[in-house]
């Protein structure tokens, strides 16, 4: 799948459209979800042109890698679950259920996240 620069993470890097900005390095950008589902529920995006985790994996340089997942801990420090604890999912591709197809990860927390679903109970 080639990269769509219209995708709405693509837009609100470029700053065409508006968002509530978390933290923001050389290698990334945080905001605050549009539609929560846990009272921290940040978006971690690369300011590069990745559609999903294998894309940015294959493609970013290490350099890039290792800037984007420390922007992710800083992110969860700056939003108070650092030390508590948090979760971090991605989703790569639609069949995982991905949306926007810029490489993003989901920071969740600030409250008991449970243990996730086996795969006999669903």
């Amino acid at each position: 799948m080639a990269y769509d620069r219209d995708n709405i993470f693509a837009k609100i890097l470029r700053g065409d459209l508006p968002c509530t900005k978390r933290h923001e390095t050389e290698w990334a950008m945080a905001f605050d979800d549009i539609a929560p589902k846990t009272p921290v529920h940040v978006l971690v995006v690369p300011k590069g042109e990745y559609v999903d985790f294998n894309d940015f994996t294959a493609r970013a340089t290490a350099e890039e890698q290792a800037g984007f997942w420390r922007a992710v801990k800083e992110t969860a420090e700056i939003c108070g679950v650092g030390e508590e604890g948090f979760r971090l999912t991605t989703n790569n591709g639609e069949v995982a259920g991905q949306i926007v197809f810029h490489f993003h990860v989901h920071i969740f927390g600030g409250r008991p996240l449970g243990r996730m679903v086996r795969a006999s109970d669903g």
